[in-house]
């Protein structure tokens, strides 16, 4: 590897509850329980491929958190710096049997520990000792002010000490519901960020940078290439601190099928992944996760464009054929 980074990972643990089947509550079938939450799935990859990371959040002090925690640890992640305390754990409930997402995802995250956490209970100088980069998304500032508020005293303190921040654009309009929406709250934490991955429509909701509103899925990939490069381009004009930046297309045509490409862009230039197709999706949930792991391992491991997108857009992909959050450890 050219740098042997040492990765602090923040966010919600969560358990999700998945149906067996197409519909969630019926008399006859069973529900599967898995550990989860997009940071936690990063971390799992991560540890999998045996890059050192810790991953830190804030659950209750029981079994079933010590539980999730257990898997993550299991898999290479250093746990021992999450916050224990309050009473319950955030839950989300797939209503789907392989994760199509067209609204069959229900939260269950209000009052949850973490979602109370409040700034000033984390000494983040003291729990960023020792790593290089910090990694967050956009789901922890989308769940209350007090969390926006968390992240930026994480990330001030992680810029003060001149670690990589990554952040993952990852939009979801049922969590936005404290009276806010993403532009007011997102270009402030993101100023911070070395690493932006998301996709074109995320950004335009998230930090204002424009989007063709005629792109759909008839759209060529030469076509979205354009638009992925001029988009990243605004941002880098928008965001200075900001070196590198991901963008993944995800088109689902049934239950069954995806496609998935990537881009990625930086200074020396634009690069574009191959096309993945396939109609044997096993669980879709976390790809986008894996797809981010993927990433941090490839900047972390090749100066090379093509082989950073290769690697992140494979490691997405592969996600779609492993059941529950988190990945297998393949790339």
């Amino acid at each position: 590897m050219l740098n042997q980074e040492n990765i602090l990972v923040f966010g919600e643990l969560l358990l999700r509850f998945s149906s067996t089947e197409d519909q969630f509550i019926s008399k006859n079938h069973t529900v599967s329980l898995f550990p989860g939450g997009s940071e936690a799935n990063v971390s799992a990859s991560l540890g999998q491929w045996g890059i050192p990371c810790a991953y830190v959040s804030c659950v209750p002090e029981n079994a079933l958190a010590a539980n999730a925690l257990q898997s993550l640890a299991d898999l290479g992640v250093n746990t021992n710096k999450t916050v224990l305390q309050g009473s319950r754990m955030g839950l989300y409930f797939l209503l789907s049997a392989n994760g199509l997402t067209s609204g069959e995802v229900v939260y269950d995250r209000k009052y949850s520990s973490f979602s109370t956490l409040l700034p000033g209970v984390i000494n983040w100088d003291e729990v960023l000792e020792g790593h290089t980069w910090f990694h967050w998304t956009a789901l922890t500032p989308a769940l209350n002010e007090n969390m926006a508020a968390v992240c930026k005293e994480a990330l001030q303190a992680a810029r003060k000490k001149g670690l990589k921040i990554s952040v993952d654009l990852n939009y979801r309009s049922r969590l936005w519901d404290y009276g806010k929406q993403p532009i007011a709250v997102m270009p402030e934490l993101v100023q911070y960020c070395d690493v932006i991955m998301g996709n074109i429509w995320a950004v335009n909701k998230m930090l204002g940078i424009p989007v063709d509103e005629d792109l759909n899925r008839q759209t060529t990939v030469d076509t979205y290439t354009v638009h992925a490069n001029a988009s990243a381009k605004a941002v880098f004009a928008a965001f200075p601190q900001c070196k590198h930046i991901a963008y993944t297309f995800r088109f689902m045509d049934n239950p069954k099928h995806n496609l998935f490409y990537g881009t990625y862009h930086s200074a020396e230039g634009n690069y574009r992944s191959a096309v993945l197709e396939t109609n044997e999706v096993v669980d879709r949930i976390g790809s986008g996760d894996a797809f981010m792991a993927g990433l941090i391992y490839g900047l972390s491991s090749s100066t090379n464009g093509q082989e950073i997108i290769d690697k992140a857009t494979s490691s997405g992909y592969k996600k779609l054929f492993v059941k529950g959050d988190f990945g297998d450890g393949t790339i």
